[in-house]
C-alpha cells in the first residue's frame, strides 16, 4: 500500500468517525408530523388523550376499522370519538355516521377538514383565520359555556386555524371560539371553531381544533383545563367507541428498514456500510474494468453462394441441369401457393392453375408446353433457356392479388 493511499484511508476514517460523533451528541430532532395516532408520544400524537380518557370514562372501546364497516352492527349505541388533522369521510360514509347519530347517539368530530357532505347536512361553512398581523402565528381560544372554565388559553404550534364562518344559528350552540392572540383578557374577534348540534334524537358535536387532543397541548398546565373541560360533553354513562383507523400516523409500520433507520446506533452503520460501498465503486471498481472486444458478426454468404453455383452451371454450358432446377421450383412454387398437386399436368390441372394465378387458360397451356418440349429434349441452348426462364417469371408475376396495392 502506497503512502498516497493510506493518507486517504486515513481521512474517511476520520470523516465517519467525525460524522458518527456529531450525529451521536446532537440533541435529537423533535417530530412535530401531526400524527393522531394512538400510541405516538410526539407532540402532536394522542398517546396521553388515550391514557386520561381510559380513567375518566369507565367504558372505552377502540375501533380500528372504517366507520361504515363499524356501524353495520344495529346494537352499537352510545359516542362516536373522532380526532385528526383531516376527516373527510366519503357521501356513503357520512350518511351512515348521521343516521346512527340520529338514533340517540353522539358524534364528535375534532379535525381541520370535514366532509363536504356533513357540512352541506348541518348547514355549515369552514374557512381560515388571516395571520396577517399575526406574526407569531399564536391563537388564543375561549369556551363559552358559562358552566366550563372559561380562560383564554393560548396555541403557537399551528400554521393556521380553522373556524365555521357560517352557522345554523337556530340549532347550532357555540361552544368555543378562536381569534388570533391580543392578550388573556379578551378576544376581539370570536371565530366560532367549536359547536354543538343536536340531530335527530342524537347529538353531533364538530371541533375545528383537533390539537386540543393532543400530547403538546394537554401537557401544558394552562391548556390541559381546556381539553377536559371539551371532554365533559361525552356522557359518562355510555360507551365511547374512539376511532383508531383514521389516522395521519401509522398505526404500523411497513418499512422493512423502520426498525433500522429509527434505531441511532443501526441507521449509522447502514450509512457507513453504504459510504463503503459508494468507496469501493468508485476507487476500486475503475481498476477492474476492461475493455469489451467488438465481435464483428459474420456475414450473409447466402448470396455470394448461389451466384457461385450459378456461375458454375453457366461456365459448365449445362442448361438443361438449371432448366430442369428452374421446373421444380416453379412447381414447388405452385404446390405452395396455389395448393395444387403437380404430380399429374393435364386439363383440368391447367384449368385451376390458370384461375387461381389470374392467368389465360392459353397463357397456362402455352407455359407448359413449352416446359415439355424442353424436357423431351436432350440439350437445350441458352437462348431457350433464357425464353422459358422469362415466360415463367412472367407468370408467376401475373398474379393481381400479390401485385394489387
Amino acid at each position: 500500500m502506497t503512502k498516497k493511499a493510506k493518507i486517504y484511508i486515513t481521512l474517511i476514517v476520520f470523516t465517519m468517525l467525525s460524522l458518527v460523533a456529531y450525529e451521536y451528541l446532537k440533541p435529537k430532532e423533535i417530530n412535530w408530523f401531526p400524527s393522531y395516532a394512538k400510541h405516538h408520544k410526539i407532540p402532536f400524537g394522542t398517546y396521553v388523550l388515550h391514557d386520561q380518557i381510559e380513567a375518566l370514562f369507565p367504558k372505552i372501546k377502540d375501533v380500528t376499522i372504517p366507520p361504515f364497516e363499524f356501524l353495520k352492527n344495529d346494537t352499537i349505541t352510545g359516542a362516536y370519538f373522532f380526532v385528526n388533522n383531516s376527516l373527510e369521510f366519503d357521501k356513503s360514509e357520512t350518511e351512515k355516521l348521521l343516521s346512527w347519530t340520529s338514533q340517540g347517539n353522539t358524534l364528535f368530530i375534532a379535525s381541520e377538514n370535514f366532509s363536504s357532505t356533513l357540512l352541506d347536512t348541518l348547514n355549515l361553512e369552514t374557512s381560515f383565520i388571516s395571520n396577517l398581523d399575526n406574526i407569531n402565528n399564536v391563537y388564543g381560544l375561549q369556551l363559552k359555556n358559562k358552566h366550563l372554565n372559561q380562560e383564554i388559553v393560548s396555541f403557537e404550534k399551528a400554521d393556521y386555524i380553522t373556524y365555521f364562518k357560517k352557522i345554523d344559528t337556530l340549532k347550532t350552540k357555540v361552544i368555543g371560539v378562536v381569534d388570533n392572540f391580543d392578550s388573556y383578557s379578551a378576544i376581539k374577534n370570536e371565530h366560532v371553531n367549536i359547536i354543538k348540534q343536536n340531530f335527530g334524537d342524537g347529538t353531533i358535536i364538530l371541533c375545528a381544533f383537533p390539537q386540543a387532543f393532543t400530547n403538546y397541548f394537554m401537557l401544558e398546565d394552562n391548556t390541559v383545563q381546556f381539553t377536559s373541560s371539551l371532554l365533559s360533553y361525552l356522557n359518562i354513562k355510555e360507551t365511547i367507541y374512539i376511532d383508531n383507523h383514521y389516522k395521519s400516523g401509522k398505526a404500523f409500520y411497513t418499512s422493512p428498514l423502520h426498525i433500522m433507520l429509527n434505531t441511532k446506533q443501526l441507521k449509522w452503520a447502514y450509512y457507513i456500510m453504504l459510504i463503503g460501498v459508494l468507496f469501493y465503486i468508485l476507487f476500486d471498481g475503475k481498476r477492474k474494468q476492461r475493455a469489451i472486444p467488438v465481435i464483428t458478426p459474420l456475414k450473409n454468404q447466402t448470396i455470394n453462394f448461389t451466384q457461385t453455383v450459378a456461375n458454375m452451371y453457366l461456365n459448365k454450358g449445362n442448361h438443361k441441369d438449371i432448366f430442369n432446377h428452374k421446373v421444380k421450383h416453379f412447381l414447388d412454387y405452385i404446390r405452395q401457393h396455389y395448393n395444387l398437386d403437380t404430380n399429374e399436368i393435364n386439363a383440368l390441372f391447367l384449368n385451376h392453375l390458370a384461375s387461381r394465378s389470374n392467368n389465360t387458360i392459353e397463357d397456362t397451356k402455352a407455359l407448359f408446353n413449352n416446359i415439355i418440349a424442353l424436357q423431351n429434349k436432350t440439350h437445350i441452348n441458352q437462348k431457350e433457356l433464357e425464353d422459358i426462364n422469362t415466360l415463367i417469371d412472367s407468370y408467376k408475376h401475373n398474379n393481381a392479388w400479390k401485385t394489387k396495392t
